[in-house]
């Protein structure tokens, strides 16, 4: 039976727009807002309920959103807009993000518009990005943290009648990760466990009552039949003649 936490979040760790080579000028930061000169900020845009172009926020929410820079086009098609708007919306965002203005600047990047950190942050992005990075869960980890993530709070022994197998050492990675914590003793003496902040912070949950509904991933007696006869089916054919060995 497969859990929510099974799930390991990805890391990427890489900031838009902070070159790998400490350019010390940074040359081109900001740079293809030329290619906006001309175009009218507020050609073919409807403003929303605040007074800005709703095509505006979609633009920049795109932009924010995609890891590679967006041609005109792209960003015209994503929109349901004309390529004339999208020039227009992406004017007014090159002067909000003019250089020096924000941490972020609108740069033109290999036909593309992309959103980029300032050149001014670089060292401050360098230090963030060199901490050391959380490894993914390994299988035994997830299986343990769904267990008290579910259970809690819940011993080691309760947790290995569970999995089958001892949680001794997935426990201590856990505590070690700074996912679950220790929360006294069971009536037998036990030690027991439960999730911290940090669980609810790398699975992006505002508290336990939002993790999914366990039930989900109950299989129905129909469908323990189902998986029973495929399994019965797989052993036939592996012990058949010229069956995988």
């Amino acid at each position: 039976m497969s859990h929510p936490a099974d799930a390991a979040i990805e890391e990427s760790g890489q900031l838009r727009g902070v070159e790998a080579d400490a350019d010390p000028g940074h040359a081109g930061a900001g740079a293809g807002a030329g290619a906006l000169e001309g175009t009218d900020p507020g050609e073919g845009l409807a403003a929303g309920a605040e007074g800005e172009p709703t095509l505006v926020r979609t633009v920049e929410a795109l932009l924010f959103l995609s890891s590679d820079p967006l041609g005109v086009p792209e960003l015209a098609d994503a929109a349901e807009a004309g390529e004339g708007a999208v020039r227009a919306a992406l004017a007014v965002l090159a002067e909000q993000y003019a250089p020096g203005r924000r941490g972020i600047t609108l740069r033109e990047l290999a036909g593309g518009w992309t959103l980029a950190s300032d050149p001014s942050t670089e060292q401050a992005a360098r230090r963030l990005f060199s901490r050391p990075r959380a490894a993914t869960l390994s299988p035994a980890q997830a299986e343990t943290l769904a267990i008290v993530a579910y259970l809690q709070p819940v011993s080691r022994p309760e947790i290995a009648r569970i999995r089958g197998v001892s949680a001794d050492s997935a426990t201590a990675s856990l505590l070690d990760r700074g996912l679950i914590e220790e929360a006294g003793q069971s009536q037998f003496g036990a030690v027991v466990y439960r999730t911290t902040a940090q669980f609810l912070k790398l699975f992006g949950l505002r508290s336990l009552e939002e993790l999914p509904d366990i039930a989900r991933w109950d299989p129905t007696p129909e469908e323990q039949a189902e998986l029973r006869e495929r399994l019965l089916r797989a052993g036939e054919a592996r012990g058949a003649p010229g069956g995988a060995g």
